[in-house]
C-alpha cells in the first residue's frame, strides 16, 4: 500500500512540479500558433473559394446563354457546349485559374471576362504612366502590389513595359484589312521636354469606318508638326499598310492637310468639320450675337439638299454684311462649300460624317490619360502613351458596336451606276 501510495504521490508531484516549473510559460509556450502557415491556409481557402465561384458563375453563364444545362433535354435550348479553354486571372485573393466554355454557334462574352481585359489594358497603361512620370521601381512595386493585389518586382516592370512596347509598335504597323469609305484625320497637342524646354509635339490619328460599318483605329504616329510634310508621312504610312477605298476624308482645316489627301487619295472627297468651321466663323462675331449667328449657321446645314444649302448660305452671307459683319460674312462665303461635302452621301450618314466629332471623344480620353504625366520626356513616349490608349479603346464598345449601316452607301451607289448607264 505504502509503495502505491508513495508511487501515486510521486507520480502527482511528478506532475505539479512540471507545471510548477514552466508555470504559464509553459501554457502560453504551448498556445503558440504558426500565423504564417495559418494565414497561408487561409489565403488559399479564399483562393480556391473565389476559384470555385467564378467558375460556377462561368458555367451558369453558359447555361443560360445555351438555354439549357449541360445534357439537359429542352425545347428551348439554343446551343451546346463545345468543350472549354483556360486563363488566368489576378484577383485580391490571388491569382485564380477559370475555366471558360465555349459554345458551338453563340458567342459567351461574360462580365468576368470584360473585367479581365479592361484589366490587362489598365496594368498596360499604368505602367506607361509610371515608367514615363519618373516613379521609382520601388515604389512601383508598392503601387502595382495595391492595385492588383500582387507585388511586381521592378525588374518585372522593366520587362513588362518593354514588352508592351513590343505589342504597341506591332499593333501601330499592322496590315490594313479590308476597305474604308470614310476616314477621320486628325492630330492631337502634346507637351515634351526639348533641350531643357518644354515644347509641343502633335500625334496624328486616323479612324475609318470599314465595309461593315464598325470603327478601326487606322494609325497613329509622331508627327511633329500638323504641317504638310508631318501629313504626306502619315498618308504614305496609311497607304502602304493597305488603306482603300476611301470615298470621304473628314478633317479640320489643317495647315497642308488637303494638299497632301489629294497627293495619295485624288478620288476620295474631303468634308470639312462643320463644328470646327462654326468655330471659325466665331472668331469674327461680338459676344452678343454669337447665338444669332450660330442658328443661321445651323439653317444652312439643315437644308434637305446641297443646291438648297448653297442657296441658303448665299442669304446668310447677305445677312451677315447687313448686319456690319463683313469679316464672318467673307469665312462663310469662302467656306462653306467644303463643309457641304457630306450631302453626297446616304441621308441616313449626314449626322456621323459632317463632324469630327468621332475624332474628339477620342482625343478627350486621350487627354485624359496623358494630363497625368504632363510634359514628355520625348516625342516617342508619348506617341506610346497614346497608342497604347487607343489600343484599349479599339478593344471595347466602341470598336465592337456597328456604327453605319454600309448598306446604304452600297445601295447608293449602284443606283448611281444605273443611272449613268441609263
Amino acid at each position: 500500500m505504502q509503495s502505491v501510495s508513495t508511487d501515486g504521490g510521486t507520480a502527482r508531484a511528478s506532475t505539479q512540479e512540471g507545471l510548477g516549473a514552466s508555470g504559464p510559460d509553459a501554457l502560453k509556450s504551448a498556445l503558440i500558433v504558426d500565423t504564417e502557415k495559418v494565414r497561408g491556409h487561409l489565403d488559399e481557402v479564399v483562393r480556391s473559394t473565389v476559384e470555385q465561384t467564378l467558375n460556377q458563375l462561368l458555367d451558369e453563364e453558359a447555361d443560360r446563354v445555351a438555354g439549357a444545362g449541360r445534357y439537359e433535354r429542352s425545347e428551348e435550348r439554343r446551343d451546346t457546349r463545345a468543350g472549354s479553354y483556360r486563363r488566368k486571372l489576378q484577383t485580391k485573393a490571388g491569382e485564380v485559374e477559370l475555366t471558360v466554355p465555349r459554345l458551338r454557334k453563340l458567342p459567351l462574352e461574360t462580365a468576368i471576362i470584360e473585367r479581365y481585359k479592361r484589366r490587362e489594358s489598365s496594368v498596360e497603361e499604368a505602367l506607361i504612366e509610371m515608367y514615363l512620370a519618373g516613379v521609382s521601381m520601388r515604389r512601383v512595386e508598392d503601387i502595382t502590389e495595391a492595385l492588383w493585389g500582387t507585388r511586381v518586382s521592378a525588374s518585372a516592370v522593366s520587362g513588362m513595359a518593354q514588352k508592351v512596347y513590343g505589342q504597341i509598335e506591332a499593333w501601330r504597323n499592322r496590315r490594313i484589312e479590308g476597305r474604308h469609305a470614310y476616314v477621320y484625320l486628325d492630330g492631337i497637342w502634346l507637351k515634351r521636354s526639348w533641350g531643357g524646354e518644354v515644347k509641343n509635339v502633335a500625334v496624328l490619328i486616323a479612324i475609318g469606318v470599314d465595309a461593315e460599318g464598325y470603327r478601326e483605329i487606322l494609325g497613329v504616329a509622331e508627327g511633329t508638326k500638323e504641317d504638310a510634310e508631318s501629313w504626306r508621312t502619315f498618308l504614305r504610312h496609311l497607304k502602304e499598310r493597305g488603306l482603300c477605298g476611301v470615298k470621304l476624308f473628314i478633317t479640320d482645316k489643317c495647315l497642308g492637310l488637303v494638299e497632301a489627301l489629294g497627293e495619295f487619295y485624288p478620288e476620295a472627297a474631303w468634308q470639312r468639320c462643320v463644328v470646327h468651321w462654326y468655330r471659325n466663323v466665331m472668331t469674327a462675331v461680338p459676344q452678343g450675337r454669337v447665338r444669332e449667328v450660330i442658328a443661321m449657321l445651323k439653317a444652312i446645314h439643315a437644308q434637305e439638299d446641297r443646291a438648297s444649302a448653297e442657296q441658303k448660305a448665299t442669304l446668310v452671307v447677305e445677312k451677315l454684311e447687313s448686319m456690319r459683319l463683313s469679316k464672318a460674312a467673307a469665312i462663310v462665303r469662302e467656306g462653306v462649300a467644303e463643309t457641304l461635302s457630306y450631302m453626297a452621301f446616304p441621308r441616313e450618314h449626314w449626322r456621323c460624317i459632317k463632324t469630327n466629332n468621332p475624332m474628339e471623344r477620342l482625343n478627350r480620353e486621350v487627354r485624359r490619360r496623358t494630363r497625368v504625366v504632363g510634359a514628355f520626356p520625348d516625342g516617342q513616349s508619348a506617341l506610346m502613351l497614346v497608342a497604347a490608349r487607343l489600343r484599349h479603346i479599339a478593344g471595347t464598345k466602341w470598336g465592337l458596336r456597328r456604327y453605319l449601316d454600309m448598306n446604304k452607301l452600297t445601295a447608293m451607289a449602284t443606283d448611281q451606276t444605273m443611272t449613268a448607264a441609263a
